[in-house]
């Protein structure tokens, strides 16, 4: 008994110390922390348990042997983050650079299955050198095995993948099948294939920073939603964006009291925003005075930033914001927006988060390389996006609705739940301007003899009439199309008010196996 203990004491020993000293000091060398140093940080103090320690790797040949350390390079467990269990895996690249062999993926992927039956995010923080190659198909079959359960617990249970050193080749399929990617700037990178393989390929030089790192993955590609500063500000991130999310599909997310009165008026929100539909402003100005003080966290902050997402409390329940950014490209919707967004859109749909929409939009951006980029495809995921959320849905129309954009953002046609615009909003096929040079086309030609002044001024009578006649919120009240006309003050009020009518909302989609979003 003494000597099976004092055993099972060395073996845990030799675990913790992962790759042994040398390793752990290049490993923070390189402004990392190890495996277990993050899961410290990660968790809250003293609620780690590991399971799983004294696995190793099974393989006999090319050497291996002489490589086999306690835990086999993954440490794998369930703790606590605001008092509420997840369960965690932790590459260790101090062992075998944290490659993933048979046992080292068996270990992850039990874990995940605990997590799909206990009904608990599953976080991983990935720091891997890829596939170990002296286990062949083994290491390749266990990618699969991963893959598999992203797959099926995607929509289950909130899924989150940290980025924390090397992620490359069939390793990056995971993260990118998990809800949301945090990555830490100038230590992480994930790529298919890396530097060296392209410049062979295709003579491009590259480094890796440039080619994926967190900020080329944050603004270029999008597979980053998070591009921290640096792996502590990573996982504090992970901790607070799961401050959010419900356990699972069938909870709720957390109501956290902030103190900010729902009733709450701002009659400063109002001059925030110009008359002029064509002038810019910053739509995150008025998200800020609308939720609770302090609760915006914003996601993809550097991709697509024409719209903005991100999740925010009103009077403490969790909302997801969907919101045109006049401040870049006026708002208008492209391939990359429209995916931005939908995933968005699906993501609150799928852990029961409302979603709060704010329309300034031109329409859809215009061009070549758009149209054959794909838009339509692409903006068709957006408005699927919208259909298929069953989720509370809240719309304000601040200024502009223009085009089949207006549909697209979250419009009473496609079933949002409440909506509202304010007096300066305009509905209309098109913007008062493009609509009077189409319409009245004719009679402004024959005005040419009169003179270029007096153009002018009956183009500018005719789009002060078209505005006052057709674009104005009066005329979509009326119809139905919104519920209500309401001062910028009465926002906030108004939107919690909305929310919580709407919380015990109840609506299902037809039965199917699937819908067939355009991918």
């Amino acid at each position: 008994m003494t000597s099976i203990t004092e055993r099972l004491q060395s073996l845990e020993r030799q675990a913790e110390l992962g790759g042994g000293p040398d390793r752990i000091a290049r490993q923070h060398k390189e402004k990392k922390l190890t495996a277990r140093e993050r899961l410290l940080v990660l968790l809250d103090p003293g609620t780690f348990v590991e399971l799983d320690k004294l696995v190793v790797h099974q393989c006999r040949d090319f050497g291996m042997d002489e490589h086999e350390v306690p835990g086999d390079g993954v440490v794998t467990g369930h703790g606590r983050i605001d008092g509420r269990v997840v369960f965690v895996f932790a590459q260790d690249f101090t062992v075998l650079g944290g490659s993933l062999g048979g046992a080292h993926a068996t270990k992850i992927t039990k874990v995940m299955d605990l997590a799909m039956k206990v009904g608990a995010p599953i976080i991983g923080l990935n720091d891997s050198g890829g596939a170990r190659i002296q286990e062949g198909v083994v290491a390749l079959a266990g990618y699969a095995d991963i893959f598999t359960r992203n797959v099926l617990a995607s929509g289950v249970i909130p899924q989150i993948s940290a980025i924390l050193g090397p992620c490359a080749g069939g390793a990056v399929y995971s993260p990118a099948m998990t809800d949301f990617v945090v990555m830490a700037r100038e230590t992480s990178y994930m790529f298919i294939t890396g530097p060296d393989v392209i410049k062979a390929v295709t003579h491009e030089e590259v480094s890796k920073e440039a080619l994926g790192g967190a900020m080329a993955h944050a603004s270029k590609s999008g597979v980053a939603h998070i591009a921290a500063a640096d792996e502590k500000a990573a996982l504090a991130s992970i901790r607070k964006l799961l401050s959010y999310l419900p356990d699972n599909n069938l909870g709720s997310p957390p109501h956290v009291p902030t103190g900010d009165p729902p009733d709450r008026k701002d009659k400063d929100l109002a001059a925030l925003v110009p008359e002029q539909a064509n002038k810019p402003y910053d739509i995150k100005d008025v998200i800020a005075r609308i939720v609770d003080r302090d609760s915006f966290f914003e996601i993809h902050a550097d991709y697509a930033k024409n719209i903005v997402v991100g999740f925010a409390r009103m009077d403490g329940r969790s909302v997801g914001i969907v919101a045109n950014q006049p401040a870049v490209l006026a708002g208008c919707l492209d391939i990359d927006a429209s995916i931005k967004g939908a995933r968005f859109v699906r993501t609150c749909d799928a852990f029961n988060v409302p979603i709060l929409t704010l329309v300034d939009v031109p329409g859809f951006l215009p061009g070549v390389e758009q149209e054959h980029g794909g838009i339509i495809n692409h903006g068709a995921k957006l408005l699927y996006a919208y259909v298929e959320a069953t989720v509370p849905k809240v719309t304000l129309i601040v200024r502009k609705a223009y085009g089949g954009a207006y549909d697209v953002m979250g419009s009473k046609h496609v079933r949002a739940d409440v909506n509202y615009a304010w007096p300066t909003a305009e509905v209309a096929v098109m913007g008062p301007e493009g609509a009077v040079n189409i319409i009245f086309r004719n009679e402004l030609a024959a005005r040419h003899a009169d003179g270029a002044e007096a153009v002018l001024a009956e183009r500018a009578r005719l789009v002060e009439d078209y505005r006052d006649k057709f674009s104005n919120p009066l005329r979509v009240a009326r119809l139905g199309y919104i519920d209500a006309v309401i001062l910028p003050e009465d926002t906030r009020a108004r939107i919690c008010e909305s929310l919580a009518m709407l919380a015990n909302k109840r609506q299902s989609n037809p039965p199917r196996k699937h819908g067939n979003i355009p991918l």
